[in-house]
């Protein structure tokens, strides 16, 4: 794996030879974890925009070439041929399951589906017109408090048992957390729906009334799942793996995880897309906004366009704009101003050469904001959704750290504050 090197020359020092290691696929790296020790220089990146920060055997993107593939397959093939469950199997495990390794995945998941009923009333302590995030960062974190019984990190098989509830009761979760701020009674999970089919369930069915659920919507949630199920080294992910090198529970660090995931640069950028349509308010104004989007000097952003991963085009986008066509067939929706707008800027940015040469097409987010509020998902949700349908891959990547050896995150610093100074009396101080 190391079999080349590379030399570092610091003026008016000897030469250091520094390993270069080789992935699977992907741009070689040069381990500089000996750099320190070796020269008493550190390297400095702002992001992590040129630094690996693990091993990974989970998932491998190519922005220039726009592939994603999780396990060495590819997103599409997954969302074509594959469905969330299987692609968390996948994730979790190493490789797809078999048809028997499926049954009983699929029904281990369900019999882990409910939640302590005691956590109903910590609900309570929230406001109603609380963030759902807010309260899904509080409910997540609890869980530690309701199932201690398998938080031993070094412990393999309590390491399952805390990603199997965790990915069985996400939805359980976020569907209470939205019929909480509806002030509707919570819907109890049920062991004859799929993965899908429950969490729209819980979403939209209520006690007096139990609607059957669209074969396609059910399949648009399911895909929606599959695209957000884990993207490498993210924000949250990296938020994920460094809580986790502290021997934190994982559902302190999934918590963490999804604290990251809140901010509007990572996980709200579906949000973002629907409160830029709010922005612009009508087709009458788009010439307007796509002026100003041009415009260097404007702060105005097309949210939903280009990615700052993928270069080429989103893979992913390719299978959530077929899954909103057909979900927007399967309602019917006709007349909505908003959607209207949307489709008229996804033709702009298909067609203009000004965001076709900057590679600024739909991306994954511009389709699964449209996709959502079609279904009747608020928009306050949005971030909930990827923050269930993201789970399997924190916790994946929380299990293959565990699984091999790891130190603590510890990032260095470039300081660039005061030295060293004395503490003045309170009457001499200026």
């Amino acid at each position: 794996m190391a079999d080349k090197k590379a030399q570092l020359v610091i003026e008016g020092a000897a030469p250091v030879e520094l390993p270069i290691l080789s992935g699977t696929v992907g741009p070689d790296v040069i381990d500089v974890r000996g750099l320190g020790a070796a020269t008493g220089h550190f390297t400095f990146d702002p992001g992590f925009m040129a630094t690996a920060s693990c091993e990974s055997k989970i998932t491998y993107i190519d922005g220039d070439q726009g592939i994603l593939l999780h396990r060495g397959y590819p997103i599409e093939q997954l969302a074509e041929q594959s469905d969330y469950l299987e692609t968390c199997y996948l994730l979790l495990n190493g490789e797809l399951p078999n048809a028997e390794q499926k049954a009983q995945f699929v029904s281990t998941v369900k019999n882990h589906t409910m939640v302590h009923e005691q956590l109903k009333t910590f609900f309570n302590g929230f406001r109603r017109d609380a963030h759902p995030m807010a309260v899904m960062c509080g409910v997540v974190g609890a869980l530690s408090a309701f199932y201690h019984d398998s938080l031993d990190i070094n412990n393999p098989q309590h390491r399952e048992i805390s990603a199997v509830r965790l990915v069985a009761k996400m939805p359980t979760l976020a569907a209470m957390v939205y019929k909480y701020s509806m002030g509707q009674p919570m819907m109890y999970p049920r062991n004859d729906l799929t993965y899908a089919e429950n969490f729209l369930h819980m979403m939209f069915n209520t006690p007096c009334e139990i609607k059957p659920i669209s074969p396609v919507l059910a399949k648009a949630m399911d895909r929606i799942f599959i695209l957000h199920a884990d993207h490498e080294q993210n924000a949250s992910t990296s938020t994920v793996r460094l809580a986790g090198s502290s021997g934190a529970n994982p559902f302190a660090c999934i918590a963490a995880g999804i604290a990251a995931l809140w901010g509007p640069a990572h996980g709200g950028a579906n949000e973002a897309v629907l409160t830029m349509l709010d922005e612009i308010g009508d087709v009458s104004n788009i010439d307007t906004f796509i002026a100003k989007a041009k415009d260097k000097n404007d702060p105005f952003k097309l949210m939903g366009f280009g990615h700052r991963v993928y270069k080429n085009r989103d893979p992913r986008a390719t299978v959530m704009k077929q899954t909103c066509d057909e979900v927007l067939r399967e309602l019917g929706i006709k007349n909505d101003p908003q959607l209207e707008l949307a489709m008229r800027l996804e033709e702009i940015a298909l067609t203009d050469p000004y965001f076709i040469e900057r590679s600024l097409y739909p991306n994954v987010d511009f389709y699964s904001g449209i996709i959502l509020k079609a279904i009747g998902i608020p928009t306050s949700m949005f971030t909930v959704i990827f923050a269930l349908a993201r789970t399997v891959g924190w916790i994946s990547h929380w299990k293959e750290m565990l699984s091999s050896p790891y130190k603590i995150g510890r990032p260095r610093q470039l300081y660039t504050g005061y030295e060293k100074r004395d503490i003045a009396k309170l009457e001499d101080r200026e």
